[in-house]
């Protein structure tokens, strides 16, 4: 595996601890900047939802720029945006923080999963997809318990800027050149948006996506209330929910390189299970200590059962184009998941949260039975042909 294909992952890491660092701290930013939980749950929706309307524009306006160049941009301009959030006076000011970054995000999807995929088929995916997971490991857990452990949410946002520097060095010293070649084949790949098998994944993506963070996007909130832990065991237990993630992930690349829709089907119907268990028996703390270990394993995966399951039915010189409405639909099901759980939060309480999700979860498995058009294969490796019309050149 090429070093640039880590240090990519180590970019991942870098902004999924940004984009969902704010998981962890949802309460304690609600109550400091004095608006509802639901309210404060914007700060996560509403940059998904940047995300998802500025993925297809800034994609295509930056269409002829260097790779490497573009993605270096995006992590300069996270490690500026989680300073300008540590000091933000009111909770406008933090909104808007966290807004400008999100405008950029799909950048850096884009480029690194369609790299990635070139390179080393499903098995780079599945690296980079890893920055996602050890995020969830690490990156979440740490800049809660930094809040927690200096009293101070700003904390948070310090520490992420960090994360971001350090992946911003890793692009800079191991990630070669990547210019775009002078004749582009963009416009070729819209025939790809006639094939209906693409639009049926991208919907059940959206659900997929709002079925998993309805109730995970207040994991912290649903832990506090109904576990009644402290900041700290919750700090703990986000630690756990991503190493298990990091487990999952891997065996979740491994199923499905066997078969995928038998995967994906096991995932949905093992969440459903987990956030069951969850609203039994949330109010045991030895109990929920065994269910965020089950809920962690089964969570990271979607990411990656979103990716492959979507790729598989379009050829591989569209994968640019994909990607980019792929980013939109994980950031749109982020977006309208959080919405919806803090609209049944809002309204019946945290506890009750976990109903959103099943229903979507339900939903989306029941879609996986439906299929149109042809599949392709998993791609692992590319033509001679559809490397010398690939959008993204890598030098070794």
């Amino acid at each position: 595996m090429k070093r640039s294909i880590y240090a990519m992952a180590l970019g991942a890491f870098g902004i999924i601890t940004t984009e969902f660092g704010v998981i962890g701290i949802l309460p304690n930013l609600a109550k400091v900047f004095g608006v509802s939980l639901d309210t404060a749950g914007w700060l996560l929706s509403a940059f998904a939802l940047t995300v998802a309307v500025s993925s297809p524009l800034i994609t295509a306006l930056t269409a002829r720029l260097n790779r490497k160049l573009l993605m270096s941009a995006v992590l300069a301009v996270f490690i500026v945006s989680n300073l300008l959030s540590a000091f933000s006076p009111n909770f406008t000011v933090l909104m808007i923080a966290r807004v400008l970054p999100a405008v950029l995000h799909p950048l850096f999807w884009n480029i690194s999963l369609a790299v990635a995929l070139k390179e080393s088929g499903s098995k780079g995916v599945s690296v980079v997809m890893s920055g996602v997971s050890i995020a969830t490991v690490m990156g979440v857990p740490i800049t809660t318990y930094a809040a927690e452990f200096f009293h101070n949410w700003q904390a948070s946002f310090y520490l992420s800027s960090l994360l971001s520097l350090i992946a911003f060095l890793g692009l800079l010293f191991f990630v070669p050149s990547m210019p775009t070649p002078k004749k582009k084949a963009g416009a070729s790949q819209l025939y790809v948006l006639k094939n209906p098998q693409l639009w049926l994944n991208l919907v059940s993506t959206v659900l997929m996506l709002a079925g998993m963070f309805s109730s995970y996007g207040y994991l912290a909130a649903y832990m506090e209330k109904i576990t009644h832990m402290n900041g700290t065991q919750v700090s703990i237990m986000l630690l756990l929910f991503g190493g298990m993630g990091v487990l999952g992930n891997w065996l979740t690349g491994i199923a499905l390189s066997k078969n995928v829709m038998l995967t994906t089907r096991i995932f949905f119907a093992s969440l459903i299970l987990a956030q069951l268990l969850a609203y039994t028996f949330g109010g045991i703390f030895i109990a929920m200590v065994f269910i965020l270990s089950l809920w962690g394993a089964i969570h990271t995966g979607g990411f990656l059962i979103g990716n492959i399951r979507t790729t598989r039915s379009v050829p591989h010189s569209a994968l640019e184009l994909v990607n980019s409405l792929l980013t939109s639909c994980y950031n749109i099901g982020i977006s309208l998941g959080t919405m919806l759980g803090g609209f049944v939060i809002a309204h019946y309480g945290v506890h009750e949260v976990v109903w959103m999700s099943i229903s979507l979860l339900a939903a989306t498995l029941a879609l996986s039975f439906i299929r149109v058009g042809k599949q392709h294969p998993v791609v692992t490796e590319a033509t001679e042909a559809e490397k010398e019309a690939m959008p993204v050149v890598m030098h070794a």
